[in-house]
Parts: C-alpha cells; structure tokens; sequence
C-alpha cells in the first residue's frame, strides 16, 4: 500500500500577449491552481485546472485548508473513497466552483501519479478505447481587435491547411448581420466537408434572440451550438434544442454527474462538454461519460487537451478533443515542459507514463503568485 505524503498547491498568473474577447466578457490573463501529490514511494502526480481571470488563489486555498488533511496518510489508490470525502468536506462551502476544482485537481493528480507508479500512460492505465491517436477539432476564432471576417476566415482555414477536419470559432458578439459574415466567410474559405462548431459562450438571455440567431447560422451547416445560455438556464437550453437542427452542447463550467444527468434527462444537449478540471476530475468524467453513454449522447470534453486527450482515448463515447494550436488563448501550454504532436487532424496519444508531461518549474516560478505550500 502506497500513503499519500504530500500536498502541495500554488497558484499561477498568466496575462495574454493580447487581450482576448467572447461573446460578453474580456479576459486580459489567466489564473490556475498547479497542485502535485506524492507517495511515500516517492512519485508524484500532478494536477491543475483555470482559476479564472480573477482570485484563482480560491482554488489554491480550496486545496490547503479543505482537502489536504483529508489526503495526507491514505492510500494513493482508494480514489473512490477519497473523492466522496472530499466532496463530503466541501459540502458547505460549494459543491461547485472553486471547492469542486479543488476536488477535481487533486483527482487528477492521483490518477496520473498512479499511472505514473505502474509506469503506464494515463489513457491506458484508464483502459484504452484508442491505440495510437484521437481526432481533434481546432478551437479558435476568437474576437480581437480588428479582426475582420477575412482575417478570421484566414485563421480558420490555416487549421484546415494543418490537417485539422474540425474548427471552433465564437459567436454571439455582434448583430446578426457582423455574424453572418464572420459565418459566411469562414464556411466559404473552409469548404463544405469541414466540421464548424459555433461556441456563444452564453451569447444569449432569451430563446427568441436566440432562435433569431440559430436561423441566420442554420444555412452554413453548423455541427453544433455551444453554450447558448447561462448554464443555469437548463430550460432554455431545452427548448433552443427542440426548435434548431443544430446539436446543442454545454456543461463545461458544469459540476458533479447530478447536473449533467438532468441535462440528459430534459434532452437540454446532444453533446456533453465535460472538463475533467470541473465537474469532480477524472473519476467523476468517467461516471458522467458512462451515464451519457446509456442516454446515447456523446461527450466533447472543454479546454485542456494535454489531459483530455487521455479521457477520450479511454472514453468510446468521445469523439474528440477540444486542440489550441498556440498558447495565446490556452497559455496554460507555457507552464508545461511537453507539448502534445499532431497529424491530420488527430493528436497522438502520449506513451510518457501518466499525463505524459510535467510542469516547467522555472516557467511556473516567473508566473506564481505564492509559493508551493
């Protein structure tokens, strides 16, 4: 039996080279908890997750006062266990949030550091559904400052020029006359035979503006809606799906397999954006991919590819990873000493034991904010 010794914590403040726009909000930097757990073996695991672009140390606080005394001195393989006394020890401080990407950093880290100890990559310590490597879809198409439709078409058929089948861009921003150009000129410059994902980022409060939208967009073919309204607006997100052809897609931001189950249940979304970093970390991805996978419904995790692209290599019903090409969006890829390769629009699967990579500790020490602790 192998006892947990360790677990540290810290937080990491990474500001974007140019500021970067959605459909409502303007990020300027980045936040993340970095945690690492060790075995009186002596190997470490480590895990992490977006902290948001303000009092990402809520996280890191989540992790040092609630969850460490609950880990130190257990056994590093009794994950189930460990994770229903986490979550039970962070029932009233929030079963979402930042107490349950605390919980869910601190899972991943225990996953990968026992594949590490069994000298496994994660996805086959899992159990691989794939071999070699998984399809990916490029995400992309942000709103930036004089990015005009011809420009934005530029970036999206760079991703196709790279062997990518599958691009993202953002919705949601402009009037609908802006938006069907940004639409028109992507759809005209990537062919027909291309997947286009629309993400609104909750673009929207009502079904109406909503409807408006889904009614222009509708002629280019879109493979999906993503995030059309607030998350809490289940209802909505319902209708919207009963009204357009287009899949509706949601639930990165949510938390625990009992929202997802009443999004399956009201039929509020074809696809599941689940992030292991979220919504309770690897062990609760995998009961929330299982119970979507009785409902037929197919999971498309959100952001962190260097981990997702284990969950779907060990998750049938996943079709693809979320992929950023640079670190300007996702610069989370400037903490780590590994990047993920690709080919024809699939990411190869890592061979490294565990997660495949490490932090880079002179990387995380220019961007922290507190020490490991």
């Amino acid at each position: 039996m192998t006892r947990i010794t360790d677990v540290q914590a810290r937080t990491i403040s990474v500001p974007l080279d140019n500021p970067t726009s959605f459909s409502n909000r303007r990020v300027l930097k980045r936040d993340y908890a970095v945690v690492r757990v060790t075995g009186d073996d002596g190997i470490s695991g480590i895990g992490f997750c977006y902290g948001g672009n303000n009092a990402g140390a809520l996280v890191t606080a989540a992790v040092r006062d609630l969850m460490k005394p609950v880990l130190v001195g257990e056994d590093t393989h009794r994950i189930e266990g460990l994770w229903q006394e986490m979550y039970q020890e962070g029932l009233l401080h929030g079963r979402t949030g930042s107490v349950m990407r605390a919980i869910s950093i601190l899972d991943v880290a225990l996953w990968d550091r026992n594949a590490r100890a069994a000298n496994l990559p994660l996805h086959r310590f899992l159990g691989a559904s794939d071999d070699e490597s998984v399809a990916a879809y490029a995400s992309g198409g942000y709103y930036l400052e004089g990015k005009t439709p011809a420009k934005l078409a530029e970036e999206m058929i760079g991703y196709v020029d790279q062997g990518f089948r599958a691009v993202k861009m953002k919705v949601g921003r402009e009037d609908l006359a802006a938006e069907e150009a940004r639409l028109a000129a992507v759809r005209e410059a990537i062919g027909d035979d291309v997947l286009l994902m629309m993400d609104a980022n909750n673009a929207w409060r009502d079904l109406p503006s909503a409807l408006a939208f889904m009614r222009m967009a509708e002629p280019y073919a879109p493979y999906w809606i993503e995030e059309p309204f607030s998350p809490d607006d289940i209802d909505n997100h319902r209708r919207l799906a009963e009204r357009t052809p287009v899949p509706v897609a949601t639930g990165e931001i949510e938390a625990g397999r009992w929202r997802f189950k009443e999004l399956l249940e009201k039929e509020a979304a074809m696809v599941l954006q689940t992030d292991a970093a979220v919504c309770g970390g690897i062990t609760e991805f995998r009961r929330i991919a299982a119970t979507a996978a009785s409902f037929g419904v197919e999971i498309c995790p959100h952001w962190f590819h260097d981990l997702h692209v284990h969950l779907v290599g060990s998750t049938p019903n996943a079709p693809y990873v979320e992929f950023f090409a640079d670190d300007q969006v996702l610069n989370f890829r400037k903490l780590i000493d590994t990047q993920l390769t690709f080919a024809d629009g699939r990411l190869m699967l890592p061979t490294a034991p565990g997660l495949g990579f490490g932090f880079d500790e002179a990387v995380l020490e220019r961007y922290a904010i507190d020490a490991w602790s």
